[in-house]
């Protein structure tokens, strides 16, 4: 098992209504980045509101952060949560065969969604955040059943079964915090583009042709790059599209 980083607290919960809620709770009077995981979510919610369903061992935690940066800068970081969970699902099994990055904000197995992010912000104040929460839930033993996700969406799988592999909550986030600290560290550091360049290299349909559906429309082109404000970057019969949200189907 890596070592837990220095300086990062760690929060373990029996249960909460959301990680992500408590996260935002407990964000007043945090000293540094802490982790919060909950053994049992009541209430926890995927992107746009969607309720996120949490099978009992499934991983359920938020990294809460006060990094008192711009909102552009703060959502990079769903790129910085996307490598650690690569990495700590390379660690956990020893191969990385079957994983890959779906853009903006999920991780699959073997094709099948394994894990997802989701990134929340507030006390905007003077053009900066006060803190950050990314969420994070892992289908480590089961997965929602296919009928609880989105129509064309991809379908749900756990790391137990298609791997073999089976870890509890408390010991996955022993492999994601250190890869989390190592990524977060190069991003302070460098800044995004060692962190896009690593990302296009684990990423999902790169160079073929995708379905991008926003709010209010839906392209279809060649998946050409992740740009440096994290945007989509899509070739279409009709133009180069950047887009900056949207929920992406293969």
């Amino acid at each position: 098992m890596p070592k837990w980083p220095e300086g990062v607290e760690k929060r373990v919960l029996a249960s909460v209504d959301s990680t992500n809620e408590e996260a935002r709770r407990i964000a007043p009077g945090l000293l540094g980045p802490t982790w919060v995981l909950a053994l049992e979510q009541t209430a926890g919610r995927g992107r746009r509101g969607r309720p996120w369903a949490a099978p009992r061992g499934h991983f359920s935690a938020t990294l809460v952060m006060r990094p008192n940066e711009t909102p552009d800068q703060v959502a990079l970081r769903s790129f910085v949560a996307s490598l650690a969970l690569y990495d700590a699902f390379a660690t956990a099994t020893g191969r990385t065969s079957g994983l890959s990055l779906k853009w903006p904000n999920d991780v699959l197995l073997n094709g099948g969604k394994v894990a997802g992010i989701l990134l929340e912000s507030a006390g905007l104040a003077g053009g900066q955040v006060s803190h950050i929460a990314i969420g994070i839930g892992v289908n480590l033993i089961d997965a929602p059943q296919t009928e609880q996700v989105e129509a064309a969406a991809v379908a749900p799988v756990s790391l137990a079964g298609e791997t073999g592999v089976q870890l509890t909550p408390e010991e996955f986030l022993g492999f994601l915090a250190p890869a989390y600290q190592h990524y977060e560290t190069q991003f302070t550091t460098y800044g995004f583009e060692p962190i896009r360049e690593a990302w296009l290299a684990r990423a999902a349909r790169l160079g073929e042709v995708i379905t991008a559906r926003t709010t209010r429309d839906e392209y279809v082109g060649r998946f050409e790059t992740v740009d440096a404000q994290g945007n989509l970057v899509l070739s279409t019969a009709k133009s180069r599209e950047v887009i900056p949200a949207a929920e992406i189907f293969f």
